[in-house]
């Protein structure tokens, strides 16, 4: 007697291989078999002209603060996502020390754009050691699997103190031994890996640099010996990727023996920057050092709307006397008082915030339905306004007003410099990339890329307009056994006999993403961005259903992963 039986699916095995037409069976968690079925079972689904595919394996996520008070983990589960890795780009919230909580908490915010009475209220720190933060995740129950990575920002600053904040200072041989015998320590317990922020774009809150930014090749092999000394994890970074820098993440993961995974990002001061780093990328790969980089596969917007973090009209003075209105309210003030309208659009005040929107305008576009994440020149805010001889804050002020739902613009911020997503196919067709920058549970009213894994499917292999589409089977895989395999994750990530029953059944005609509206549900009342799917039948986590054509079943089988696994 089987638990379940999928039957008459077209099966995309997560592997690359093509779809084939079968049936699968799953037991006691696991897929046990597949092919022509005849066995009787608790519950068969007919899965006719449906896709089965396993659940999306999404290994950059920021979900280190809401794993501990959402067992949900939205919006990343409304999009078909069954593992979820977190601790990514060098911050997180342990270790720490007690009293100490307000300095992650304030990196967090800068970073990831997580409002400090979101994670006042809904972090209960219970823990200060890595091991502690482990075993407080393990009590809750949630919706999919979760696994973390030790933060070094934290770590450093855990073992430097405010020193390790300062850029002044560098760590003494005793702290760079007492890091690596934490992070020992760390992945003993079961932690993924290590992550390391060297970007200038990440900041704490009051605006200084992360305290892992200037962490040297000393610092660093401190780092490689842990993962050395465990055979465990990888180093995961977030880099600018300057002269200079690759050679250095590589000679530590050469050291380590331990895989390497870098964000890999079209950065519009620098367009073509990126394919240094994947030629980088390539070469380590041949020299026998595993070395993966993270793409997305659409441009990484910034949403900016009346009432996100990004306001374009935010330091008018006009727009503050009107700003606590209700969007009703509002709306009728914009579309009729002649005096305050004219005051938006000419009496543009000249501060650092509307010079980096005027600048912003050649690569800001409406958003509007049907979505289009890859729109042309000519529908930027500049084209726009230059077409129809009008002030580009007049365009601005039109659509946000042009309904009672909050509307957006997107500025593509990185990965669409060149009004195309021809660079991002190249990412995606290197056999060195994986999927991995949704930043899902991050940047909460800014950004809303955490829908990338539904985004991916239908556009790269159905929807694209202006570019050649790719494989169906090849991209699946991208997003599944690709990246848990990167990060060890070997039970999952693909529908072969013996591993975990993590599955969707995916409405490929309907497969596709809602408008993004703004939600206030975090603690605290906190706002934040977010985007639902259609199409996804069911999800399944280790074979028990958690939803079901967009709606929950209130399952909760999801387990914290610790370290790499195997198929039993």
């Amino acid at each position: 007697m089987y638990d379940l039986i999928i039957k008459n699916g077209n099966i995309i095995d997560g592997t690359g291989s093509p779809r084939k037409m079968s049936d699968i069976a799953v037991k006691d968690g696991k897929i046990c078999e597949i092919g022509k079925i005849s066995g009787t079972s608790n519950r068969i689904i007919n899965a006719e002209n449906k896709f089965v595919t396993p659940g999306w394996v999404d290994i950059h996520t920021h979900y280190d603060g809401q794993a501990t008070w959402d067992p949900y983990l939205t919006p990343s589960s409304w999009h078909g996502v069954t593992t979820c890795v977190f601790g990514n780009c060098g911050v997180g919230f342990a270790p720490v020390k007690k009293g100490k909580e307000n300095f992650l908490i304030n990196l967090m915010e800068g970073v990831e754009d997580i409002p400090e009475t979101v994670l006042s209220e809904g972090i209960d720190f219970c823990w200060e050691t890595f091991p502690e933060y482990l075993n407080a995740l393990e009590k809750s129950k949630r919706i999919m699997d979760i696994g973390t990575q030790v933060p070094h920002s934290a770590l450093r600053f855990f073992v430097m103190g405010e020193d390790g904040a300062n850029h002044l200072y560098k760590p003494n041989e005793n702290q760079i031994s007492n890091m690596k015998s934490l992070l020992e320590e760390a992945l003993n317990a079961g932690a993924l890996g290590i992550s390391t922020s060297r970007t200038t774009k990440h900041k704490s809150a009051d605006g200084n640099l992360v305290p892992s930014l200037n962490a040297d090749d000393k610092e660093l092999a401190g780092i490689a010996e842990a993962l050395k000394n465990t055979k465990k994890g990888l180093l995961q970074c977030n880099s600018d990727m300057g002269p200079g820098e690759m050679e250095l993440l590589i000679q530590a993961a050469k050291h380590s023996g331990q895989p390497l995974s870098v964000l890999l990002i079209q950065y519009n001061e620098f367009p073509e920057r990126w394919r240094d780093t994947l030629n980088y990328i390539s070469r380590a790969n041949k020299n026998g050092i595993i070395t993966t980089g993270q793409v997305g596969s659409r441009p990484i917007g910034v949403l900016m709307g009346f009432n996100t973090s990004v306001n374009p009209f935010s330091s008018h003075e006009a727009w503050k006397k009107i700003k606590d209105l209700s969007k009703k309210e509002r709306n009728k003030i914009l579309k009729n008082d002649i005096n305050i309208r004219n005051s938006l659009i000419n009496d543009i005040p000249e501060n650092a915030h509307t010079k980096w929107v005027s600048h912003a305008f050649p690569l800001t576009y409406l958003l509007q339905e049907p979505l289009n994440y890859e729109p042309t020149k000519e529908m930027s805010i500049t084209s726009i306004a230059a077409r129809l001889n009008k002030n580009p804050w007049e365009i601005i002020l039109d659509h946000f007003t042009s309904s009672e739902d909050d509307e957006f613009l997107m500025h593509t911020f990185e990965n669409y410099t060149h009004n195309s997503l021809d660079v991002i196919a190249e990412m995606l067709e290197s056999e060195y990339t994986i999927c991995g920058v949704g930043d899902a549970g991050a940047h909460v009213a800014t950004i809303c890329d955490a829908s990338y894994p539904t985004f991916m499917v239908p556009f790269w292999s159905r929807d694209r307009k202006r570019g050649r589409l790719l494989n169906l089977e090849y991209l699946v895989s991208k997003q599944t056994l690709k990246t848990a395999r990167t990060y060890g994750l070997k039970d999952r990530g693909a529908l072969i006999e013996g591993m975990r029953a993590d599955i969707n059944i995916i409405d490929y005609e309907n497969i596709g993403l809602t408008k993004p509206c703004l939600s206030y549900d975090l603690p605290a009342g906190g706002k934040r961005l977010i985007q639902k799917s259609t199409g996804y039948n069911h999800t399944f986590v280790k074979g028990i259903e958690v939803s079901q054509n967009g709606e929950f079943t209130g399952e909760l089988p999801g387990k914290l992963i610790r370290g790499s696994q195997s198929i039993n």
